[in-house]
């Protein structure tokens, strides 16, 4: 019977030198970050720091240094990752475009798309949403029914995409439309194609979230001209492409270090009058911290083998969501405060703005329930 392989690795001397330079740089960066904004990690949008992470050859660090990469491991990209996120930098104006639009591009785009758009992806100055979701479609990828057709030149799209994160603010996005109906065959017919945000016919609707903030989006397509030479891979290939481009994204540090700000905010409000019961809960959540950084980083060392985790990546994703949703909880438990927005200590900020964000880190990437029926899929249990 299939089992679960997690075998316990290093980082390599030259990735944990460069975890010392990546600190120094977040130090100077971020000094005057409160807790709260803190708290925002791969949520915070900022394209001039972005800019400076590509300067730094911190994005598009494991890539061809022909497309502007710059041949790196997989274990120092871990590295920036980690520090990133648990400084909480604000990396979202690069993290889909460097974690995996330009990986998509890298094994599936054309050789004109990889010159164009890696580089300025790499410099810091491109960011990328992703068009998966639809309306009723739910978890269910295959059901997208937003139709690509064909037309002189290229395709003609309409149709709805929703839960887009961050549209309104990128430059494009990589997007996955149906071009053949087969209702027996549903996973096939699909193809993934670059969409620039701001062609004619596209209009972007905000959603707001339990915060009230803009993030999410929905995008209406209504006869909108998508170029020949703007689709990535072949026609109706899309299932296989999208289906490795999800894998790019479950098992990184960003899977288990999203509530990182409030356990520090908790270790140092415990610190002042350290209890049994305190110190019990925080050696409890660091302890399961160091075990998913463990599983973590055991998927980054068999992907720098050349090995496919697949399954390992989906257990660090529902393991490590799981864990992130329950800090919240376990502070307002141990604690009894009062979670609050704009007021209050910075423990109560980070623990209300944790309380408000956490239900969805189980959505992003894939929902607990694909992930699980790809953990019983791999282990032959259907």
């Amino acid at each position: 019977m299939p089992t679960f392989h997690f075998e316990l690795g290093e980082l390599p001397p030259a990735a944990e030198a460069l975890r010392v330079e990546v600190r120094e740089f977040l130090h100077a960066e971020l000094g005057g970050h409160t807790p709260a904004q803190r708290a925002r990690s791969w949520g915070g949008f900022d394209r001039e720091f972005s800019r400076k992470m590509g300067a730094r050859g911190w994005i598009g660090m494991t890539w061809p240094k022909r497309y502007g990469g710059h041949e790196r491991s997989a274990l120092e990209r871990y590295v920036v990752l980690e520090e990133t996120l648990a400084a909480g930098a604000p990396v979202s104006a690069h993290w889909v475009a460097d974690r995996q639009s330009g990986p998509l591009l890298l094994r599936f785009g054309t050789e004109a798309q990889r010159q164009r758009f890696l580089p300025a992806i790499a410099r810091g100055e491109l960011a990328f949403a992703i068009g998966m979701s639809e309306p009723d479609s739910g978890s269910d990828l295959a059901s997208i029914r937003t139709r690509a057709e064909r037309v002189a030149g290229g395709y003609r799209v309409n149709g709805t995409k929703v839960w887009t994160s961050n549209a309104h603010r990128s430059d494009y996005m990589i997007a996955l439309f149906r071009t053949r109906h087969d209702p027996a065959k549903k996973h096939e017919g699909l193809t993934q194609f670059l969409v620039d945000t701001k062609l004619p016919g596209i209009t972007i609707n905000p959603i707001l979230d339990l915060r009230g903030s803009h993030h999410f989006n929905m995008l209406v397509f209504e006869d909108a001209f998508v170029p020949e030479e703007m689709r990535v891979g072949e026609e109706d290939a899309g299932w296989k492409q999208v289906t490795t481009e999800l894998a790019f994204e479950r098992s990184g540090p960003e899977r288990y270090l999203s509530s990182l700000a409030l356990i520090l905010e908790l270790i140092r409000e415990a610190g002042k009058d350290p209890g049994e019961r305190a110190a019990a809960v925080v050696g409890r959540l660091v302890a399961h911290l160091a075990t998913l950084r463990q599983m973590s980083l055991s998927v980054a060392t068999m992907l720098e083998a050349g090995e496919n985790p697949n399954l390992e990546a989906a257990v660090v994703k529902d393991v490590g969501t799981t864990f992130e949703q329950e800090v919240p909880e376990v502070v307002h438990a141990l604690l009894g405060l009062e979670p609050t927005i704009d007021t209050g200590s910075h423990l109560q900020q980070v623990l209300g703005y944790l309380t408000q964000t956490a239900p969805s880190f189980s959505l992003r990437g894939g929902t607990r329930e694909i992930l699980r029926g790809i953990i019983a899929r791999g282990l032959g249990l259907r």
